[in-house]
């Protein structure tokens, strides 16, 4: 499994530079929201097609380097 940090890119021009799946505009915010609102990874994979099982478990993977970091 590849790090986050492969899969999560930040650029200013791309959603106010807030972390998005490299390649898209989907943010990590929608997916963590999503799997907060009790979807499952396989269910936010079919809802945003360019979306894969990976980059799901990428958005997962920063927020607890996130929380981590916070603590």
């Amino acid at each position: 499994m590849n790090n986050w940090q492969d899969q999560i890119d930040f650029h200013p021009k791309v959603c106010h530079g807030k972390p998005c799946i490299k390649g898209t505009r989907i943010m990590i915010s929608v997916i963590l929201d999503n799997l907060a609102e009790g979807l499952t990874i396989e269910e936010i994979v079919e809802e945003y097609p360019p979306l894969t099982l990976e980059n799901v478990r990428a958005a997962i993977a920063y927020a607890a380097a996130l929380a981590t970091a916070l603590t």
